[in-house]
Formats: structure tokens, sequence, C-alpha cells
């Protein structure tokens, strides 16, 4: 009885603290149906993207993270320093995927040009990941990455011509 009263006492600081940035989010009607202590912990991670600072995610470390320009690099070294900034981006639980069409210095590139001066909310917290998709367009996801039931249904969708699927060249194990 003691820890439902402390979980509705929760529940209503946590909902004061989140009067300022009300939307539908709070306002679910699925939450009516939320066990309170789940209801709580849903309120708390809204509390915590409303609150988290926007900051370009090189930023995100401390010191920030400032790699050398690609075309500075010969191949093995950037190679090397390609390894190295994507160990660094997963410390801070930044998830690369679809990588495996681009070569490691167009990937590089992209790190450096996209990813790291991107500002993005930083939540501190286990279980927070920023998942960076490294497609920049829909016919890269539908050649090298959209599975078969993907590929039909986007083709149903938009009554288009598909390009042809293919395996990306650069196979890598990311973590």
């Amino acid at each position: 009885m003691i820890e439902e009263v402390d979980l509705m006492i929760d529940n209503a600081r946590l909902r004061d603290e989140l009067e300022p940035y009300r939307d539908d989010s709070i306002d679910d009607p699925a939450m009516a149906r939320m066990p309170l202590k789940l209801e709580n912990e849903y309120l708390s991670s809204i509390l915590a993207w409303e609150r988290a600072p926007a900051l370009p995610i090189r930023d995100w470390f401390n010191p920030p993270l400032h790699i050398p320009p690609p075309e500075s690099l010969a191949d093995d070294s950037l190679t090397a320093r390609l390894h190295e900034t994507i160990e660094r981006l997963h410390s801070q639980s930044i998830v690369l995927t679809c990588t495996d069409h681009l070569s490691d210095r167009e990937l590089y590139r992209l790190i450096y040009r996209d990813i790291l001066p991107c500002c993005e909310k930083k939540i501190d917290g286990t279980g927070n990941q920023l998942e960076y998709r490294c497609v920049d367009d829909t016919e890269t996801w539908l050649t090298y990455y959209a599975d078969a039931v993907e590929r039909r249904r986007f083709q149903e969708e938009h009554q288009i011509e598909l390009p042809i699927a293919r395996k990306p060249r650069y196979r890598r194990e990311l973590p």
C-alpha cells in the first residue's frame, strides 16, 4: 500500500513537471491501461527528453570529438581512424546502421560532415540509444537493405519499378 502511495505521489510530481511541455504524448489514452510504475517510467522518459540539451554530437564527448578531415588521411590510416571513431560513437550509445554500401572513406566522410556536427538531444541513462541510418535516399535502401517483403510493399504502394536488389560491397561488423 505504501509503495502504491509513493507511485501516486511520483506520478503527480512528474505530471506537474511536465505541464509546461504538455501535448498528446502525455495524455495518451493507452496510459490509462498502464500500471502506475510503468506510467511513471514513461513520464520520466518524456521529461528527460524535454530537458535534454540539443548538442552537436561531437560535443557529447569530453573533450569534444574532432577527427581529421577525410582528404588529409591516407587509406590505411583512414580505416584505422574510422574504426576508432565508430567505437567512440558507440561509447556514447550512437549506433550506425546501413553502412555496408559505403566505402571506408565514404563512411568516414559521412561521420565527419553529417554526423559529428549534427545537433541531437543527449539523454543520459541506460537504454537510450541514437541510431543513425547511413542511407540518404529510398533507392539506396531498396537496393541494399530492404527485404523482399519491404520491396514488394513499396512497389505496390508507389507503383514504380524497383532498382535491382544487390548485396552491399563493404560488409562490416559494427558495435
